[in-house]
């Protein structure tokens, strides 16, 4: 599997305008809404869900990354985002830094396995000092988008 499977470029945002983790989710999830089929109400009701989701426990992990997640019955398929915030959002990580990078990841309630799999892919990745750093200097979608073709190219490990 590859980032490439299941991250919708067009919903990657270069530059969140939210600045607290609640807004971060909510327009994270109103940008890949469109692109998954998700109507207005389904969109708010899985924004509710990542957030209680966050609020049992901080995804932001440190290295000034987090990766909110949720399996939710209105999504039909593994999908995923990356936001970019140029002033850092508190979401009360770990390491109590402020995160930078934002993956969102979004998956059906059926397959546990595959959501494993994806958290698995994406933590692979965030754990390269090179991957976070130039995602945090990426200014544009076009160098977010290229940033995650060129990773899936890397050998794993």
């Amino acid at each position: 599997m590859k980032l490439t499977d299941f991250i919708v470029t067009d919903a990657v945002i270069p530059d969140l305008q939210a600045t607290d983790r609640n807004g971060v989710i909510r327009e994270m999830v109103n940008a890949i809404a469109p692109s998954i089929g998700l109507s207005e109400n389904e969109a708010a009701a899985v924004s509710k869900a990542v957030i209680q989701r966050e609020n049992q426990g901080s995804t932001g992990f440190g290295k000034g990354v987090a990766v909110p997640h949720v399996r939710h019955a209105a999504i039909k398929g593994i999908s995923a985002t990356i936001a970019r915030s140029s002033g850092g959002v508190d979401f009360a990580a770990l390491d109590r830094a402020p995160v930078y990078i934002v993956v969102l990841l979004l998956s059906p309630p059926d397959n546990p396995d595959q959501h494993l799999a994806s958290m698995e892919n994406i933590f692979r990745h965030l754990q390269r000092d090179n991957f976070r750093r130039f995602l945090r200097q990426a200014s544009t979608k076009e160098e977010i988008v290229d940033l995650i073709k060129e990773a899936d190219e890397l050998p794993a490990g």
